[in-house]
């Protein structure tokens, strides 16, 4: 039977962004204060998944011997380094979050059988790589918070309450919803990014954020006037919503995940929700789950 095992090690390194071939003013302008000397650090939280076929103890590697090979091939060098410096690759391509986390595939692939290397720079940043030649995926992690109604508008109080219980009481609820966007692209082979993080912080803040926080959506949105504001809706406004502005920046919308609450969540696929119209909550309202 094929079964998935991960792997979690950890590391403390320093790395700095800046290309030689550009002036100062030029890596500023480029890579912020990620370019100021002599660097800054992290402690990275590494993942690694491995596939394989249960053997006749139940497992599908011995995870000591696994352990030892994370250390030897890769936190054993990286740990307390400065990543620009240690390892060949970061000579010819920055050591971004991304772009690490193919390294260390790159690494590992000879010793054992990776299928995703998870690599969280902290907890709000993180990237996944899959074996995929340059594409890898970036992980933004942020927040708003708002309040809704979950009730159509076609439906008397009665029959909301009893589509969306006490979710449809009249003067609404409040969540801190906590959002995830993933991108999807190619590793940049000099500057190591699949996207400006920058710009993709700044429009994730001005196309959802700065709209959403501290409103009432059923009201202050015009969209959630005719449409039920449950997470999946939401989750999948927001798809609809930075789909073009992230291509613009060069990547692919590929994940939208909204945690309403530490019992509720949902995931919105970018490429599944091209085909699907968020016009259609109007005459066919989404349930919500309490």
């Amino acid at each position: 039977m094929q079964c998935i095992v991960n792997r979690r090690a950890q590391f403390s390194a320093s790395h700095r962004y800046w290309l030689p071939e550009l002036s100062e003013t030029e890596n500023l302008e480029k890579f912020d204060l990620c370019s100021k000397f002599p660097g800054h650090g992290h402690n990275y939280v590494l993942f690694i998944s491995l596939a394989g076929e249960l053997d006749e103890y139940g497992m599908v590697l011995n995870l000591s011997d696994v352990k030892h090979v994370i250390k030897r091939e890769v936190t054993g060098q990286l740990d307390f380094s400065y990543l620009n410096d240690v390892w060949p690759e970061f000579q010819e391509t920055l050591p971004t979050t991304e772009n690490i986390a193919r390294v260390i595939w790159q690494r590992l692939a000879p010793h054992l059988p990776v299928v995703r290397v998870q690599l969280f720079e902290h907890p709000q940043l993180w990237a996944d790589y899959m074996g995929n030649g340059m594409e890898g995926y970036l992980n933004i992690s942020t927040h708003f918070s708002a309040a809704h109604r979950l009730a159509h508008p076609d439906l008397s109080l009665e029959e909301n309450t009893e589509i969306y219980g006490k979710c449809a009481r009249v003067n609404g609820h409040g969540h801190n919803y906590h959002l995830e966007i993933t991108v999807k692209g190619e590793i940049d082979p000099r500057t190591g990014m699949i996207i400006d993080l920058g710009a993709l912080n700044q429009v994730i803040t001005d196309y959802v954020v700065e709209p959403f926080d501290h409103t009432f959506l059923n009201k202050d949105i015009p969209f959630f006037t005719k449409v039920v504001p449950t997470a999946e809706n939401i989750a999948l406004y927001i798809s609809n919503t930075l789909r073009s502005p992230i291509l613009e920046l060069g990547a692919k919308l590929y994940k939208v995940k909204l945690i309403e609450s530490p019992n509720n969540s949902c995931e919105i696929y970018a490429a599944d929700s091209e085909s699907t119209s968020v016009n259609a909550a109007v005459s066919q309202p989404v349930l919500a789950r309490v």
